[in-house]
């Protein structure tokens, strides 16, 4: 069985927006500058091939990765989802037992979390320690650098989709 990506609307696009540049503009963009870079004669010592070449390797592995991410993509519409428990979308604001400090993070996709941007995966510690938890419920969170208890404070609908 082919095991399903989770993926927000907004990240779905941004992923699909991200292949086409890939295929539309910079794989074009690369083999121009490998035609260019191969005119300026011994390919041995020639930097400029090289660079080319290597980028094209990691354009094409990317494309590989997309298509994959989006072909297994389950696609959820973060602004529908039930906030009776901590799912996938919704937005959660902990309390940190040890230091008293509320944090809130939305739980989305490996593909999309962004702990700067108060995203996380659903797949991190943290995020699989809340998941299905619900408001007053207490949450042990191991992670490396030590275990950390949180209260879940709230849990809101994204406003994103």
């Amino acid at each position: 069985m082919v095991e399903r990506i989770p993926m927000s609307k907004a990240g779905h696009l941004r992923l699909k927006e991200e292949l086409s540049r890939l295929e539309k503009v910079d794989r074009i963009e690369v083999v121009k500058a490998i035609e260019v870079a191969r005119e300026h004669g011994d390919l041995k010592e020639n930097a400029e091939y090289h660079a080319a070449k290597e980028r094209q390797g990691h354009i094409e592995g990317r494309i590989l990765e997309l298509k994959d991410k989006l072909s297994r993509a389950e696609v959820i519409d973060c602004s529908k989802v039930s906030t009776n428990k901590a799912v996938f979308g919704t937005v959660v604001t902990l309390l940190d037992l040890d230091s008293d400090e509320e944090v809130t993070y939305q739980l989305l996709g490996p593909e999309e979390s962004d702990v700067k941007k108060g995203s996380i995966s659903v797949m991190s510690p943290i995020g699989r320690s809340i998941l299905g938890k619900e408001v007053g419920d207490e949450v042990l969170v191991v992670t490396p650098g030590g275990n950390r208890e949180f209260e879940v404070m709230e849990i809101e609908k994204s406003t994103f989709e």
